[in-house]
Formats: C-alpha cells, structure tokens, sequence
C-alpha cells in the first residue's frame, strides 16, 4: 500500500487545476470529469466542494481576479484617467491568459471579498475628482465591459496568444468581399493588431465618460 500523501483537494486547488486544463481544451471541453482525471480523483469528490459547473466557474474567475490582484497598493495619485486604463490594461491581461478566460469571467460571481478593497479605493478616487457615486460605478462598470467584450472578441480569433482560429484570414476575407470594398478593407481593423485597437478603444471609452459627466 502505498504512504505517500495526496495533497488535500480543496476549492482552490480545484480551480487551479481547471484553469490549467482551460488552455487545452476551452470551456466547452472542460468538464468536471476531466477535472477529476486531472486531480487523480472520482468525479463525485468534485461535487463535495462544486455543486455543478457554474460555481466551479465562479470560483475559477476568483482565482484570476486573485492572480490579477498581486497584492500592490493602488497609487491615490492617479488620475482617475490612468486608473481606469491601469485597472482595464491588467483586467484584459489576466484574460487573455486562460483560452476563453473572458467567458469563465463573463457572468460569474466572485465567491470571496477580495475586490472589494480595490474597488473601495476606486470609488473613493472617483468620488474624489468630482463623479457622483452612481456615475464612478456606471464609468468603471462601462469600462469593465467594454473591456470583458473586447477580449471575448478577441478570443473568438485568438484563443491564446500565437494561434489563429481558422477562417480569420484577413487576405482570404477581402478576397471573398471584393465586391464590399471597404467592408473587405475593414478586416484588417476588426481582426488585427488587438493591441493597438484595444487601446484605442478604451481612450473613445474614457472621453466618453469625461464628456458624459463634465469631469476632467
């Protein structure tokens, strides 16, 4: 009989082990059956600590936003300009780890308080430059989404940095198009340099929110 010690299974562990099993095989492949493979263990076991796989990926999107959170203080003189492009930048960062880790993110709920002192911080910063609390939360949630829906975008094409879905070509697209001139020109805007787009759009996003409330 063997005496080594298995380590204990616990959520954490779980979701660590899913969240490496996600740049495999995606969220469609990921099931808690082939968690339990990964871990050595019967699937049932999973269910002790999992009541079915919308909790597990709640737990999984806890433990990137706890991988995002590296435990730095958030500077109080930032503008609340550069916080919000600090805070989208890292958000988009932490995604684009996991394949489809903007869907695992999209609509889950954080299973523990973490964010809560950041997004204190936030607010009070906000508050602070001159916003109303209801238009700091409505300028960082539209900055959140908008983010969370330009990865899931961007993911769609690219599911990890380096690989490209077929059919995402963009010299095959405006060949089919050439009869839709700047619809065929438009693919290289729309699925290409992610980089440059993101950051281009996160700037339209910001003046939008300054214009809207009248705050510099």
């Amino acid at each position: 009989m063997s005496t080594e010690r298995r380590e204990p299974l616990d959520r954490r562990r779980v979701a660590g082990t899913a969240l490496r099993l996600l740049n495999e095989v995606g969220l469609e492949g990921l099931t808690l059956r082939a968690i339990a493979r990964e871990l050595d263990v019967k699937a049932p076991a999973l269910y002790w600590h999992f009541k079915d796989k919308q909790a597990l990926l709640d737990e999984m999107a806890t433990e990137m936003f706890r991988g995002m959170d590296d435990g730095s203080r958030l500077d109080p003189a930032d503008t609340w300009q550069q916080r919000l492009r600090q805070a989208n930048h890292g958000l988009r960062r932490a995604l684009l780890a996991h394949r489809d880790g903007a869907k695992v993110f999209s609509g889950s709920r954080f299973t523990g308080i973490e964010h809560a002192g950041r997004m204190e911080e936030t607010l009070e910063l906000f508050t602070a430059a001159g916003f109303e609390l209801a238009q700091a939360v409505r300028a960082t949630s539209t900055a959140f989404l908008y983010t969370l829906g330009f990865v899931t975008e961007e993911q769609g094409v690219q599911p990890l940095p380096g690989e490209r879905r077929a059919g995402y070509d963009v010299e095959e697209r405006a060949a089919r198009m050439a009869d839709f001139p700047l619809t065929a020109r438009a693919g290289s805007e729309i699925f290409a340099d992610y980089d440059r787009h993101f950051e281009e759009g996160l700037d339209i996003v910001i003046a939008g929110i300054g214009a809207q409330y009248g705050v510099r």
